[in-house]
């Protein structure tokens, strides 16, 4: 398909652009196959505006005589306003903009067509590898093995080709454990906590069904993480009644009378259409203007977006407490172990593992934890809060989760080695993206689609010397502590960086940043001289004792 045949009018000149906080700038609109380009005829001050069409949520029309005006809202939760003369002009760019933003096929979005401007110093498809996690893993115990029984992805097929299980267990078992785990998503290693060995698993609910059925090799797989006369804990997404109505589907949860070194504890994590529903609410609160405080508070409780965050960070915290103090080991799941079970693990992780708070160990958790574990990015982030479509599969699952890092990050802020501008990023490529890497709902479709091959890797760029430094928190010392984050209602905050950016003036705001990370640089290089000056205090205080010394 041609992208020309879908753009009826590819270029408007007397276009007025309309932004919040901005002053309205007249200039020209231009369409081409992926991005609508609005470029200001103002000679003092030239201005472009890049639009990718996949970043296009929903667009509205509106006419007042030959004027028409198109409002465009975007996934990363913008909204501009273009006045365009001409009605027939006005519908053909509205048009042309609705087929470019609704494009079925995945191979013919702009990461297949972007070209690098930039030098590219490392290949980010090759970065995160887990032989690079199981290399690091085996300096510390040997009881792990690498298994490549799924290597053409037949026995699960969201699950990557190499994965790390007991050293105990044979490929054998492993294919009889996927035939008993929803989706073939058996029992993996998430995370081994150096500290005292206790190992998290993630996977998928067994299909014990109404008849209690089990699977020996299932057992053997998930007490072989378990140290002798120890216990470990079974954390379930899912509430109580949603598990046992599970079998009667042919799912289910784990039985204590086939799994009796293990305790089952439930904390329910929401999913799908009623996450989805809490963010339209919440960012329809944010968009509200009125300005009345019992109007704006009464929206945002009736979001109950901050009781999901409360309710993710709790059980993250649970499961890095049965770890850390319990000294037990965790397997968690809910239903298909590809949505909230990431969330709990990969913030399990952010808690216990220090390295995780590093630019390249977050980057290394995103990837081994959502890509690679196989969070379908495809289906959660085909629409965000705007979308008039019906809902399928829509939900905000991963801005959830980089919230609840936000979240820890506000409470520990000297503990993270990367800065709020990092975790919007994610977002913001996570929706729309001239990179490939969240393209695709699992490893196996993104090597179908030839996406390392024909597509550039998002950490490529975010890796470079020059661009990593916007993204470096200049308060950053290392941690090497477990954090526990508090949970209380009074600690967690609205994300205003996310949720607010586009709904206030932002100068004062960066210059303010700007101004700090200054007196920060200052404050480093006054105490790297005093460094320097107690450093020749000694010396001369040396020098002097040896002089002593030496007379007579």
């Amino acid at each position: 398909m041609e992208f020309a045949e879908l753009i009826k009018t590819p270029r408007a000149d007397n276009v007025v652009l309309h932004r919040p906080f901005h002053p309205a700038v007249e200039g020209t609109l231009c369409l081409t196959g992926h991005h609508l380009i609005f470029s200001s005829r103002r000679r003092d001050n030239a201005e472009e505006l890049w639009l990718l069409h996949s970043n296009i949520d929903s667009i509205e029309k509106r006419f007042v005589g030959s004027l028409g005006t198109i409002v465009i809202k975007c996934k990363d939760l913008r909204i501009i306003q273009l006045d365009i003369p001409g009605m027939e002009e006005c519908l053909n760019i509205a048009s042309s903009i609705e087929a470019l933003s609704t494009l079925d096929s995945v191979t013919l979005m702009y990461p297949f067509f972007y070209r690098p401007m930039f030098e590219v110093l490392e290949d980010g498809w090759s970065s995160f590898l887990l032989e690079q996690e199981f290399e690091h893993l085996s300096s510390v115990t040997n009881e792990w093995r690498l298994s490549c029984v799924n290597k053409d992805f037949s026995v699960c097929p969201s699950y990557p080709p190499v994965v790390i299980v007991p050293k105990s267990i044979d490929d054998e078992a492993l294919r009889k454990v996927a035939l008993f785990r929803y989706g073939g998503r058996f029992p993996v290693l998430s995370y081994y906590h150096k500290k005292n060995g206790m190992a998290m698993l993630r996977s998928s609910q067994p299909l014990t069904g109404t008849n209690g059925r089990r699977c020996k090799e299932d057992e053997k797989l998930i007490n072989a993480t378990l140290r002798s006369g120890r216990r470990g804990f079974v954390i379930d997404t899912r509430p109580l009644n949603v598990a046992q109505q599970a079998r009667a589907k042919g799912g289910g949860f784990e039985q204590e009378v086939h799994y009796p070194q293990w305790r089952r504890i439930h904390k329910y994590i929401e999913r799908f259409h009623i996450l989805q529903e809490s963010f339209i609410k919440l960012v329809e609160a944010c968009n509200d203007q009125s300005h009345n405080m019992d109007r704006w508070l009464s929206k945002l409780e009736a979001s109950n977006w901050l009781t999901h965050i409360k309710e993710l960070l709790t059980a993250a915290c649970l499961a890095a407490q049965c770890i850390d103090r319990e000294g037990a080991s965790v397997l968690v799941h809910g239903s298909e172990g590809t949505d909230s079970t990431l969330q709990v693990t990969s913030l399990a992780q952010i808690i216990l593992d220090p390295r995780c708070r590093t630019i390249r160990g977050f980057e290394a958790l995103v990837v081994r934890e959502w890509l690679q574990a196989g969070h379908p990015f495809q289906q959660r982030c085909a629409q965000s809060a705007y979308s008039n479509s019906k809902q399928k599969w829509e939900a905000p699952v991963f801005l959830l989760f980089l919230e609840c890092v936000w979240q820890i990050h506000r409470q520990f802020p000297c503990s993270f080695e990367f800065n709020e501008h990092f975790l919007i990023l994610l977002f913001e490529h996570a929706y729309a993206s001239q990179f490939g890497t969240f393209l695709g709902n699992n490893e196996s479709e993104r090597a179908k689609l030839k996406l390392p091959q024909k597509t550039m890797s998002l950490w490529s760029w975010v890796n470079r010397p020059e661009e990593l430094s916007r993204f470096q928190n200049p308060i950053y010392e290392a941690n090497s502590l477990v954090i526990w984050p508090s949970v209380a209602p009074q600690s967690l905050q609205l994300w205003e960086g996310i949720f607010l950016r586009w709904n206030r003036p932002s100068r004062f705001l960066e210059e303010a940043e700007e101004e700090r990370i200054n007196i920060i640089k200052y404050n480093k290089e006054l105490q790297a001289k005093v460094n320097v000056l107690r450093r020749q205090l000694a010396e001369m205080e040396a020098d002097g004792e040896v002089q002593e010394g030496e007379e007579p």
